[in-house]
C-alpha cells in the first residue's frame, strides 16, 4: 500500500493536490464559514440531514403480497415459489392481508420520516424490477412487478442504488426494465447501466439552497458480484469495484472532481463483505479512508451485511461499514439467529454542507415482522444500542440509547 504522500505524487500532485485542498480535504477551524444565529452558514440554507438505510429487497416474497406479482415459479428443490416465502413468515408472525398497499411495507418508517423529515432518502435496491424471463443462473434471483413501483415512491425514495449482487438476475433486459421503470416514476439510479458511462454516472440530488446530494455507487466482488457483471464500453452491467487499491480510489477521485462543487454532499454507496459478520476488514478502512483523503466523499454508504455492522467517524466524515437489511422476505428463515437480522435501522445524518462534516447521526430501531416495518422494542432496541456501541469501541464510537428509543452517534471530533 502506498503512503499517502506518493499516492499524491503518482496521481500528478501539481494538477491534483489544488482540488483536493479546496474540495476535499476537511477545512480548519480557522477556515470554516462561521454560523449565524439560527446555526446556518452563509451561502447555504443549513445543515443537510440525509436517510440511508441498508439493503431493500422488495422481491421474491414481498412481490407476491404487492398488487401486481411475478410468476412465482423458482423450479428449486429447497423452495418451489416465491410465495413459499410469505407462507413462511405468515407461519411465524401471522396473516399479511394480500394484497398489502403499496406503502403497507413502509409500517412505521413513514411516520420516522415525517418526524426527521430528510432532504434525500437513498436506499440500496436490492432487486430487479421486469417482468423478463430471461433468468441468470444463480442460486438466489429477485425480481419486483414493475407495476409495483409505487411502493418505492410511497416512501419518497430519490435514489435507488443499483450495484449489487441482484440487479442482474433477470439478465441486461431485466438491468434495461429495471432502470427505465425507476426513471420513469422520477426515481434517481446510481451504479449500474446500459453502458461503462451510464453505471459510472454519479446520481444528483437537488436539496436546499444551493446544495446537492451526489451520489456514487460501486459493487465488489467481496458481496458477490461477478467480474463478469461489471459494466464495459460493450456491455451493460454495474459499476465495479475491481479492488481497493490507491489507484482505484485516485480514479474515484477523477470522477468526483467532475462533478463536486462547494455546498455538496458526497456519498459513496458500497455493496462490500460478506453477509454475516462484526469484523471490519482492514482494507476497507483504508479504502474507506482514502475516499474521504482523495475523492473528497463526505459519507461512506456501505451495505451487503445482513445486520447493522459497526460505525466509524473519520475526519468527521461517517464511515457506514454495514448497514444491514432493511426490508426483506426472510422471516421464518432458520439460521444465524445470533445477528437477529429481523432488527433494522434508520440512519439518519445530518451534515454541515459548507464543511461536508457530520453534525449528528440518529438512528431509528425497526423491526421487520410480516413484511413490514414496526418500531422494535425497548429490549431489542437495547440490544442493537449494546452491539452498535461494543462495536463503535473498536472504532473510535460510541452509541447511546435516549428515552424515544432513538440510537445516538458519539465520536472524537477531528
Amino acid at each position: 500500500m502506498l503512503k499517502r504522500r506518493e499516492i499524491l505524487r503518482r496521481a500528478g500532485a501539481i494538477a491534483l493536490a489544488p482540488w483536493l485542498n479546496h474540495a476535499c480535504s476537511p477545512p480548519s477551524s480557522a477556515s470554516k464559514r462561521r454560523a449565524g444565529p439560527d446555526g446556518q452558514t452563509p451561502g447555504n440554507a443549513g445543515p443537510v440531514r440525509l436517510f440511508l438505510c441498508g439493503d431493500v429487497m422488495t422481491g421474491r416474497g414481498i412481490d407476491q403480497v404487492l398488487p401486481f406479482t411475478c410468476p412465482p415459479e423458482f423450479h428449486k428443490r429447497i423452495m418451489a415459489s416465491a410465495h413459499g416465502y410469505v407462507d413462511l413468515a405468515e407461519s411465524v408472525s401471522g396473516p399479511i392481508p394480500e394484497p398489502v398497499s403499496f406503502s403497507y411495507v413502509w409500517g412505521d418508517a413513514l411516520q420516522e420520516f415525517e418526524k426527521f423529515a430528510p432532504d434525500a432518502r437513498i436506499i440500496n435496491l436490492e432487486t430487479a424490477v421486469t417482468t423478463s424471463g430471461d433468468r441468470t443462473p444463480k442460486a438466489i434471483n429477485y425480481r419486483m412487478h414493475p407495476r409495483n413501483v409505487p411502493c418505492l415512491t410511497a416512501a419518497g425514495i430519490d435514489c435507488c442504488v443499483l450495484a449489487n449482487n441482484h440487479i442482474l438476475d433477470w439478465g441486461e433486459s431485466g438491468l434495461a426494465e429495471t432502470i427505465d421503470t425507476l426513471h420513469r416514476a422520477n426515481l434517481k439510479t446510481a451504479g449500474a447501466g446500459r453502458t461503462l458511462a451510464e453505471a459510472q454516472a454519479l446520481a444528483t440530488i437537488q436539496v436546499r439552497g444551493a446544495s446537492r446530494v451526489i451520489v456514487l455507487a460501486l459493487g465488489a466482488r467481496s458481496a458477490g458480484i461477478p467480474s463478469h457483471w461489471a459494466a464495459t464500453q460493450e456491455r451493460p452491467g454495474v459499476a465495479y469495484l475491481p479492488d481497493l487499491s490507491d489507484t482505484t480510489a485516485i480514479r474515484i477521485a477523477g470522477r468526483v472532481r467532475a462533478v463536486k462543487r462547494p455546498g455538496d454532499v458526497v456519498v459513496a454507496s458500497i455493496h462490500w463483505g460478506g453477509n454475516f459478520g462484526y469484523r471490519v476488514p482492514p482494507a476497507h478502512r483504508e479504502f474507506a479512508h482514502m475516499l474521504v483523503d482523495l475523492a473528497g466523499v463526505d459519507i461512506v454508504h456501505g451495505h451487503s451485511s445482513h445486520h447493522p455492522m459497526g460505525i466509524e467517524v473519520y475526519k468527521n466524515r461517517p464511515i457506514l461499514y454495514g448497514c444491514g437489511d432493511f426490508l426483506n422476505d426472510y422471516e421464518g428463515i432458520d439460521g444465524k439467529e445470533e445477528y437477529r437480522g429481523h432488527l433494522v435501522l434508520m440512519y439518519f445524518l445530518t451534515i454541515d454542507p459548507s464543511t461536508g462534516e457530520l453534525l449528528q447521526l440518529d438512528m431509528r430501531p425497526l423491526e421487520i415482522k410480516r413484511f413490514q416495518l414496526h418500531r422494535a422494542s425497548p429490549a431489542d432496541a437495547r440490544w442493537l444500542q449494546s452491539t452498535l456501541h461494543r462495536e463503535g469501541a473498536r472504532l473510535g464510537t460510541e452509541v447511546e440509547l435516549d428515552s424515544s428509543e432513538t440510537l445516538r452517534l458519539g465520536w472524537r471530533q477531528g
